[in-house]
């Protein structure tokens, strides 16, 4: 049976009231929507602790010891995935990794009897890659009382762990959010990135947030509240401290009518070096990844000193141990 014929996706999507346990503290992770500004600068302080300079050993601790973490990911990733395993595993936790090539939903079990039968094996916090809109949600809806649901990327709609891991990387390198113009260019309609990025920034007072993209590839009026819309890149770029391009996302959209070709598209909404000389003169540059180089960005802006992609990723481990680590006093408090 199809996910969407259990519930209503709207309704999950827009309750944020699951998140949150009754003494305050972070139960499940499913949206950036709702929560406070002390909820997400308590999660990006916690992150700085699991950093170490580069050439160092990993922050390592036995916080999650005894503890069981399932992967599931019925989605491709490689970024998120690997960072969520590192993290557990850094924290002590048992790590289980399952995808849908591996997983009896494959052959036709409801995703519910799939939670029920690893809840059983004592898992205590899953971490959910879904397609389908609202599953996290739905998931956390049915789970025992001390099991914690973190959404590791949904449908269009929400990647809150990206949301945060690139809300840590802009106060590192800007610190002031009230201060900052952050242009985020690219596929936003089909952009869970730019949703969370949005949500996060918002939260966090950001200065001004500018989304570009093509006409087809704009959010609709009023879906991402507060941000303005731009269709042409020098419009956005000009002045701003962040600037961060999005991959577009072909196996989202299913066409491409209506969207430049490639050439077309990097000459028009492709990050280069000229084009950066219209942000400010310290600004950086981000990327959530996979880059197609020579279509979004230009590689040799990618690896150059204003880029802080590999920055992020390395700020992706830290997030999800922080979040974890949240979860899991959770559990221990109740």
């Amino acid at each position: 049976m199809n996910v969407t014929e259990l519930f209503e996706t709207p309704s999950l999507i827009e309750d944020t009231d699951l998140q949150i346990s009754a003494d305050g503290r972070l139960r499940h992770l499913l949206t950036l929507k709702g929560l406070s500004k002390a909820h997400i600068c308590r999660i990006l302080d916690e992150a700085e602790a699991f950093l170490s300079p580069p050439g160092h050993p990993a922050v390592r601790t036995r916080a999650l010891e005894g503890r069981t973490i399932a992967n599931l990911f019925f989605e491709p990733s490689t970024r998120t995935r690997a960072s969520f395993d590192l993290a557990g595993k850094r924290l002590g936790a048992d790590v289980l990794n399952l995808d849908v090539n591996t997983s009896s939903r494959k052959k036709g079990e409801s995703i519910l009897d799939t939670i029920y039968t690893l809840q059983a094996m004592q898992v205590d916090i899953f971490v959910v890659r879904d397609a389908s809109a609202g599953v996290p949600a739905y998931i956390a809806r049915n789970v025992q009382d001390h099991v914690s649901i973190l959404n590791a990327g949904e449908a269009e709609v929400s990647h809150p762990t990206q949301g945060l891991l690139d809300l840590l990387t802009m106060r590192q390198h800007k610190s002031n959010f009230e201060d900052l113009t952050v242009a985020i260019v690219g596929d936003i309609a089909h952009s869970r990135v730019a949703r969370s990025a949005a949500e996060g920034l918002t939260t966090m007072g950001v200065g001004e947030l500018r989304l570009i993209s093509p006409q087809a590839l704009a959010p609709d009026p009023g879906d991402i509240p507060g941000a303005k819309i731009l269709y042409k890149l020098d419009d956005g770029l000009r002045g701003a401290d962040v600037v961060m391009a999005l991959r577009i996302q072909r196996e989202r959209i299913g066409s491409l009518d209506g969207i430049p070709g490639i050439d077309e598209y990097f000459a028009n909404y492709g990050i280069s070096h000229e084009r950066m000389k219209l942000a400010a003169p310290d600004a950086i540059v981000m990327h959530p990844g996979p880059m197609n180089r020579g279509i979004e960005i230009e590689s040799s802006l990618a690896d150059s000193p204003q880029s802080v992609i590999t920055n992020q990723v390395t700020n992706g481990v830290a997030i999800r141990m922080a979040i974890l680590t949240a979860v899991t006093q959770t559990v221990e408090s109740s």
